[in-house]
């Protein structure tokens, strides 16, 4: 209540609805990220509602991101995982980062985590990400796009990816990690290097996991 007070007064400005200053789910998010420290919150909370207008958030469709989505290099799964997370999956070895605008590309990496976001169960707060390297190439390489994804994830998404798997990584991927482990901040605590063994055996059922992990 104090948030929505001090939003309503100071922030007026600012839309109100589904992901505006008046929706108490949204609040309490930003509330735990900040441990409940109402003007830490509060600054946070309205640097990501500008920026979801801004950006246009609301505005992007499955339409609006088609050509960059046929790629295949992101998408998220139709099943959870074993513990019951939405999945994002990325392929690098699909993303040449000149052949689309960045735009397009940012748009469908928010669109993709609108949507996982969407499939959250009941009780569940976080999703899994995984980064499928096989096949990975310095030509896939794109700090940039690496840094906006993490960038987006730790202002406007706070505490909502709860680990990002990085599977069969080749040794090329090692020297782009270490530059951009500094650009993705606490982020880069929750990455696991797995083979897609792992995968197959600790994140998925027979029934759920996803096409391209299948012998």
């Amino acid at each position: 209540m104090k948030v929505k007070e001090k939003l309503a007064k100071d922030h007026y400005n600012l839309p109100t609805g589904k992901n505006g200053r008046d929706d108490e789910e949204l609040i309490l998010w930003f509330l735990k990220d900040r441990r409940f420290e109402v003007d830490e919150a509060i600054l946070k909370l309205t640097k990501a509602i500008k920026w979801r207008k801004e950006f246009g958030v609301s505005d992007i469709t499955e339409q609006s991101v088609r050509r960059a989505a046929a790629t295949g290099k992101s998408y998220v799964h139709d099943s959870l995982d074993v513990n019951g997370r939405p999945v994002l999956i990325v392929v690098p070895s699909k993303h040449i980062p000149e052949m689309y605008d960045r735009l397009e590309d940012e748009r469908l990496c928010v669109f993709l985590l609108e949507k996982a976001l969407s499939k959250l169960p009941d009780g569940k707060e976080e999703i899994l990400g995984i980064f499928d390297l096989r096949g990975f190439g310095l030509k896939n390489s794109d700090l940039s796009f690496l840094t906006f994804l993490f960038d987006v994830l730790y202002y406007y998404y706070p505490r909502r990816l709860g680990q990002v798997l990085f599977v069969d990584a080749p040794f090329v991927f090692q020297p782009v990690w270490q530059l951009a482990k500094p650009l993705v901040k606490s982020y880069a605590s929750l990455v696991r290097f797995c083979s897609a063994d792992d995968v197959r055996k600790e994140y998925f059922t027979e029934s759920t996991l996803p096409a391209s992990f299948k012998h």
